[in-house]
Formats: structure tokens, sequence, C-alpha cells
């Protein structure tokens, strides 16, 4: 939702909030409780969002009456609307990540930087591969990637497995949260109509302070409060210190144990900073230069997000693909099966564009603008805690994500296009708050990790609330200044 005039509410305050909450609570009863999948919470939670607040409305929109046959138009109109505009990029992140994945070029740039780290550079060296790989990865999908990493340099350098997976999981997560183009970060910045690049641009800026507080420096404390050695049944072929391994650096395509050719880690590293680095093009050209100049337009339409992220993905067909030797037919299929794995999450994000469509077309937001307002709240620190209290409640970032920027809709009005930039990334932070047992990605790292419930609690999610607060603080500096 782009921002614009405040939208009226369709009914008294009270009404109007109690449907909000209700809507809440069935999205939160249905996801926590009854294991519903989100995609069905979203969409039952918008309906009763949108049935309670029809009772006794006399409101008209568009011509004609708010009615519940509206509340149906409008969460499809948001469901095709965040499709359209979020949906391709998860599609496109997607078909990069599996690219990457698949032509071991992740590998090399773990391979390369563990390689070439002390011991007791480790766990920021994991840091910074965490971040890398999660720059266009799912968290799932580098953690997955990265966890026999973990195992191996752990037990190669006689290291805590806490000491090496703390500092790995805080570059995934921040990088999940705060920097576009993953799902929370883009539905925040379509939701409240902040500029991409902008956005981007902070979230990096963000992220490094976030992952070093988060990471190699709360891991210190993580290791001691649980130390863990590293399974001795898991190996891998990366070295750590420079001894026999994997591969090591290089700008051109080498070949790993086994003689699969993978790309060289200059070339990787490339690859993967050009969509960021073409939308970060744009959000310059946008600030120093004048509308109308040529190397702006040209440049606006290169960091276009679709278009960036599209040009990555063709690049990455042959960094990736071709480049190493492969087939036409290598290449499709490894295209072809990234997208089944994020069907479910794009049906998630699409839900929760109409489920936020529909909370914005009842005027909620105009009122907790209004009290805001009055209250004189910061309303970084009020989207911050919105989304902490839906991510404790319905275990999901995701969610947390649609739910707060939905709500802080109504409160953009006004706000310079920095400060809402510094909005989506204080519901980025709030959006990873205390993963508890209610969140997939804690059974995830208690698993892979083999830590019992209280263990993780200790590490996992004591990090990822870190990683939380530390965001915040940095948000409401940066916000004084900007």
């Amino acid at each position: 939702m782009a921002t614009g005039d405040l939208v009226q509410p369709v009914n008294g305050g009270a009404q109007l909030v109690i449907g909000g909450l209700a809507g809440i609570a069935v999205v939160v009863v249905l996801v926590a409780v009854a294991k519903l999948h989100p995609f069905l919470a979203l969409v039952l939670g918008g309906f009763t969002v949108g049935a309670i607040a029809v009772v006794g409305s006399d409101a008209e929109v568009d011509g004609g009456r708010y009615d519940f046959q509206h509340v149906v138009t409008v969460f499809s109109t948001g469901f095709g609307n965040t499709t359209a505009s979020v949906g391709l990029l998860i599609a496109l992140g997607a078909m990069f990540a599996k690219l990457l994945a698949d032509s071991g070029g992740a590998d090399q740039v773990v391979d390369t930087i563990v390689g070439r780290a002390s011991p007791r550079a480790l766990p920021w060296a994991m840091a910074g591969v965490g971040a890398l790989i999660g720059l266009p990865m799912f968290f799932e999908i580098g953690l997955v990637l990265l966890m026999p990493v973990i195992y191996l340099v752990a037990r190669r350098a006689q290291i805590s497995l806490v000491a090496i997976g703390i500092p790995t999981l805080a570059g995934l997560s921040a990088m999940h949260a705060l920097v576009p183009p993953h799902p929370g970060p883009l539905l925040a910045i379509d939701n409240l109509g902040a500029d991409l690049g902008i956005t981007l641009g902070l979230g990096v800026l963000l992220a490094i302070p976030v992952v070093i507080v988060a990471g190699p420096l709360f891991g210190i404390l993580a290791a001691r409060w649980v130390p863990v050695a590293a399974p001795s049944d898991v190996d891998s072929p990366v070295s750590v210190g420079g001894r026999s391994g994997g591969v090591t650096g290089g700008g051109d395509a080498k070949e790993a144990d086994g003689g699969v050719r993978r790309p060289g880690f200059a070339t990787t590293v490339a690859t993967v900073l050009l969509p960021v680095l073409l939308m970060m093009g744009k959000a310059l050209a946008d600030v120093l230069l004048e509308e109308g100049n040529g190397v702006r337009t040209v440049l606006d339409l290169l960091g276009t997000p679709f278009v960036a992220l599209l040009i990555a993905v063709l690049v990455a067909m042959w960094t990736f693909g071709f480049g190493l030797g492969w087939s036409a037919g290598e290449v499709g299929k490894s295209v072809e099966s990234s997208l089944p794995g994020v069907a479910g999450i794009l049906l998630i994000v699409a839900a929760g564009g109409g489920f936020k469509e529909v909370l914005v077309s009842t005027g909620i937001g105009t009122l907790l603008a209004e009290w805001a307002q009055d209250a004189n709240v910061s309303v970084m620190l009020l989207a911050w805690v919105l989304a902490v209290l839906i991510r404790l409640a319905t275990g999901s970032a995701t969610i947390a994500t649609v739910t707060a920027s939905s709500l802080m809709a109504g409160l953009v009005d006004g706000l310079s296009s920095g400060e809402v930039s510094l909005m989506v990334l204080a519901i980025g932070s709030g959006s990873v708050f205390f993963s508890h047992l209610n969140d997939a990605g804690f059974w995830l790292v208690k698993e892979y990790f083999r830590l019992d419930v209280p263990q993780t609690i200790k590490t996992w999610s004591a990090m990822e609330t870190v990683l939380s607060v530390t965001g915040l603080v940095l948000v409401l500096g940066l916000d004084l200044v900007i």
C-alpha cells in the first residue's frame, strides 16, 4: 500500500479494534493450536476482521456499501497485488538460490572464507559466511546447507559447536529479517509503501552491527552456557586454517574433490551481489541525479527489483550453469526444481497481502495512528512491539511482519522515505524476537544442533532476542538522525 490519505473508519472505534483483535486471534489459534496452514488461517482471519467491521456499518466505499461482498473483493485485490509485486520476486529469488546451491557456488564461498581463517577468527568468518549465504537464500535452506560445515569446522578446530553455530545463525537470521529480497522485508516494504533501494541500503548497514553483536560476541556467552562438541559422525570437504580439504579461492571455475566443476569465489560473490548493487544503484541515482537524467533513467530500470533479480537469474544461469559446462536441460531442471519448495510461501505471503488489505480497508490503521499521536508513542517502537507480540503468539516471522506492517500502514503518512524504511526494519527486528516452541525454526535448530529444549532456549532463542533488541536500538538511533 502506498502512502497517502488515511482510510476513514467504517464503523465505531471499539468495534473495529475488537474486529482486528478477533482476526489476529483467529490466525494465532488456527496456526498455533489447530496447526492449520497459515494460508488458510490468514484467509479466515481476514474474513473475520471484515465480518465484524460490516455489522451495523453504513459507510460507503467506491460508490457502494461497505458489506461482506466488498470485504471479499478487497481481500482478493490484496491477494493479487501482493502476488504480482512480491510473489514474482520470491520466485526469482528461489531460482537464484537453487542455481547457487546446485552449482557448488555456496560451497565455494564457505570453503574460501573458512579455509583462510585462523581458529580464533572462525566465529567471525562463519558469521560472514552466514550473512553472505543468507543474502539470497531462505533461512531454512541456508541452515541445511551450512550444518555439515558447522559440524566439521567445530570438530577440526576443537571449538564448541555453539561458538561456531550461533554466529552462522545470526548471519542467516539477520539477512532473513532485515534485507530484501527476503519475503518478510519485501512484504513490509509493499504494505508500507517504502522505497526498496533505501530499505536495502539501511538494512545492510543495520545488519552488520546486528550480526556482530548477536553472532560472534553473544556466541562467546552462549558457548559458556551450553558447551556442545560437534558430532563425530558428520564430515564435509571443507578445510580449516588452510589445511587439506576443499577448494579455496579463485576467480575462475575450479574443480572440487571428485572432479566436479564449480564457480570460483570471485565469480560467485559477484553474482550474489549483482542484484544488490543494481537496486542500491537505483537508490543512489534517485538521490544524486536529477529526474530525466539519462543515467538515472537507465539505473532506475535496472534497479527495479523485478528487473534486478531477473538479470541476476539470467547471469546465474551462465555463471552457475552454462559456464561450468552444464547442458540446457540441467540448467532448466535446476530452475524448475526451485519452484515447488516456495509454493507454500507464495500462498502465505499473498494471503498476508489480502489480510492486510482488509485491515486497512476498515480504517483501523487510522485509529491506531490517532492513538499513537495522542499517546506520543514512537512509531518505530510501536511497530517493533506489535511485531514482537504477533511473533510470540504465532511463532511466524512472516505473519508477524504481515500483521504489524498492516496495522502500521496508517501511520506512515507524513514520514520521510528514510523513516518509512526504518519502520520496515523495526518490524523486521521485532519479527524474530525470542523464537520458541511454536516456531518451526526452533525445532530445526534443536534437532540439527542436537540440543534439548532448555539448551535451545539458552542459545537459539536468546540469540534471536539479542538480534531483535539490537536491531530496535539501532533503528531508534538512526531515527534521530534521518
